[in-house]
């Protein structure tokens, strides 16, 4: 696997259309991806002392996070009208090397802050609802 540049991982925002039309969340200068698993654990007097976890179950979910400066875009505008309406709404990640991920996601936290004399930023976070594929 080669090496890739954290500035190409985007978050993008669906248009509510069907299908949607993505447009990439303009300002953010950190992504993170989370990809988190609850597993269903079958340990029995046969593990002979070890956990054992059964394969395919449990719940699985995605976790996005990210900060950056507010530049006023539409897709900016979107995020925070999902967030105040607690709107869920179609998202994909997208990567350098041209992989993309798309799901539904709620915004869990939208923090904006500023300085005297310095620049608007933000922070979000958002949890997936339902499935999340690789596309």
């Amino acid at each position: 696997m080669t090496a890739e540049k954290g500035s190409a991982f985007l978050l993008k925002v669906g248009d509510g259309a069907e299908p949607p039309v993505y447009s990439t969340v303009a300002g953010l200068r950190t992504t993170q991806l989370s990809i988190n698993g609850e597993p269903v654990v079958i340990t029995n007097k046969d593990s002979g002392g070890w956990r054992e976890l059964l394969s395919g179950a449990g719940t699985r979910s995605v976790s996005v996070s990210g900060a950056g400066v507010f530049t006023g875009s539409a897709a900016e505008t979107r995020l925070k009208n999902n967030a105040l309406a607690g709107s869920l709404d179609d998202y994909e990640l997208a990567f350098e090397g041209g992989e993309r991920m798309q799901g539904r996601f709620l915004i869990a936290r939208l923090d904006y802050a500023g300085d005297f004399n310095g620049e608007r930023n933000y922070t979000l976070a958002l949890e997936s609802s339902g499935a999340v594929a690789s596309v």
